[in-house]
Parts: structure tokens; sequence; C-alpha cells
């Protein structure tokens, strides 16, 4: 992606959402593809006009997430995969560059929006992480109301389903030809106008999982992480490999300790991930200075980003 000539600017504001990584085969149908990338697009304007009012960081990443959890073509909310009895458990999480403080929802059912309900684990305080039952409770004290499960699942996500119970449940010593995300996580990062940034990453895990199975989504300095003095990072893939690695900690680590912008860290995080973990997934990386980052070990991933208030450019 081009570098602005000033990559120091702080009256601009960066937003980078993703769809998933993986092989991501039925983008090969161009319709698949348009569609896909349609629904990035939308979700970068939506976020651009909230910025471009002087709107936060954080309240940019939990709309733009919102937006793509309400879309049945990602894995996050409505259309999410289906665990091995045939059911979706939702994971979220959110963090505030400007504070330091996450919130993140694990292994709950019923919630339409699980960004939504991640933010409010963060804005109460109390805890960074509910899960299950006790996440399900603290949404009904926060007035967010549930949803019956015919509104998260799709027929595909039933194929999906009825395809991987064929195939088996993966396990590490297979060889990795089947795409065990087919749209993986969505997420989106944000630096805003005052030069705060914010992550969100929200997903329904993989196809035929294990009942209460977690992945890195929720989990900071894993599949979300935000530091006004680093970077924004939001993670998608196989979610063992980047909770192994702890992916979007390293990255962040290599700008704080490494002086590093945006592209080189992510380039060092996606050779970590591929080397040392053999692992499958990738990134998107806004740093203080709001350049725009992203790296896969994956054919492909789903991916957008406006640098420095300018045009949208999506990348499948």
């Amino acid at each position: 992606m081009a570098r602005p000539t000033d990559g120091r600017r702080t009256r601009t504001y960066s937003l980078m959402v993703h769809g998933g990584a993986g092989l991501l085969k039925q983008a090969d149908d161009p319709r698949v593809a348009a569609a896909l990338l349609e629904g990035i697009r939308a979700a970068l304007e939506h976020g651009r006009g909230i910025l471009a009012r002087g709107g936060s960081a954080v309240d940019t990443v939990e709309a733009c997430a919102a937006h793509l959890e309400d879309d049945p073509l990602f894995n996050a909310g409505r259309g999410s995969a289906l665990n091995e009895d045939g059911r979706v458990e939702l994971d979220a999480g959110i963090m505030d560059g400007r504070t330091l403080a996450a919130g993140a929802i694990a292994a709950v059912r019923g919630v339409a929006n699980p960004i939504r309900l991640a933010r409010r684990v963060m804005d109460d305080g109390e805890h960074v992480l509910l899960a299950g039952d006790g996440a399900l409770r603290f949404a009904q004290r926060c007035g967010i109301l549930t949803s019956p499960e015919a509104y998260f699942i799709t027929g595909e996500r039933l194929r999906e389903l009825q395809r991987a119970r064929v195939r088996g449940r993966r396990v590490p010593e297979q060889p990795r030809t089947e795409d065990p995300f087919p749209q993986g996580t969505i997420g989106a990062i944000a630096r805003d106008q005052h030069g705060h940034l914010a992550a969100a990453t929200s997903t329904g895990g993989t196809v035929n999982k294990r009942l209460g199975r977690v992945g890195d989504s929720p989990i900071v300095g894993a599949g979300v992480y935000a530091d006004n003095a680093t970077c924004a990072i939001s993670a998608t893939g196989h979610g063992e490999d980047l909770l192994r690695s702890l992916i979007a900690g390293s990255i962040a680590a290599a700008i704080e300790f490494r002086g590093l912008e945006a592209a080189t860290a992510v380039e060092y995080g996606i050779a970590r991930l591929g080397t040392k973990f053999a692992g499958q997934g990738g990134v998107i990386c806004v740093d203080a200075h709001g350049r725009c980052a992203a790296g896969t070990t994956t054919p492909r991933m789903i991916h957008g980003w406006i640098e420095h208030g300018g045009d949208a450019a999506c990348a499948l």
C-alpha cells in the first residue's frame, strides 16, 4: 500500500478492517469475491464517517466490527461457523490504546453483536474477559437482548458443518489442505484525529470446533491489541497458532523495543508465525503515526484500509 508523504501528521485518521484469512476457495467465484470486498468497503466507509467527524478510535472499531457481525457473509455474529453441536458460540475482544483498557467475551450464545458486549465489559472495568453463561448474565444485566439461534445459522454454514463432519476434525499431523476458517475472524483497527488507537476482533470460531473452544480473538496480545505508544492490531486465522505465537503482542513489542514501523514489524511477526510456529494466519496493523500494514502466511486475507484519510482500498 502507498506510503503518505508525511507519516507523522497528527490531524488525520487511519482505519483498517479485515474479514478473515485462509484458502478462501469460495472467493474464486467472482460474485462471492465482489460481495466480500463490498462488505469490507462498506465497513470502511461506515468507520470513515465516524472518524471524519472527530469520533474516537474505540467507537469506530466497535461500530465497524458490529457492521461486519451483521453481514452473514463473514464468520462473526450472524453467519458464524457452527460448533460440533451445530450451534454458534461467539468470541470478541476490544482494546483502547489510550487507556490500555480491554474487554472480551468468549463462548457466548445468542448475542447478535458480541463486540458490543465486549465493549460493555471494558467500560465496566472490573474484569477483562467473561465467558459462557457468566458473559450472558452480564449481557442481561446490561440490557443487551439475545437473538434466537435461527438468526445466526445460514444454509452455507450448515453445509460447511456437514462437510467438516465428513472429513473429521483436523489434527495437527494432517496437512492443511482444507479451509478450516472459510471467512475467519473479522476485525477493525483505527487511529483517530487525536492520535488515539483502538482494536476490535470478533469471530464465530472454526467449523466443527469442540464445545467451549476459545480461539485467539478475545485474547489480549494474540487476536487483539492496542497501545497508543506502538500500534493497534487485529489478527485472523487458525486461532491455536495465533495464541501460541502471541502474534499481536510480538508485533507491538517489535515496534516498541526495536523501533520498527508498521510494515516492517508486520513482516517480522508474520515471518515468526510461519517459521517458528508453522502458523496459518494474518494481521492488520496501524502504528502510532497512522501507517497501515497487513500480512499473512495464507494464500488470501480479505482486508481494506484508509490511510491518513485517503481513498479506501481493498484486497483479497
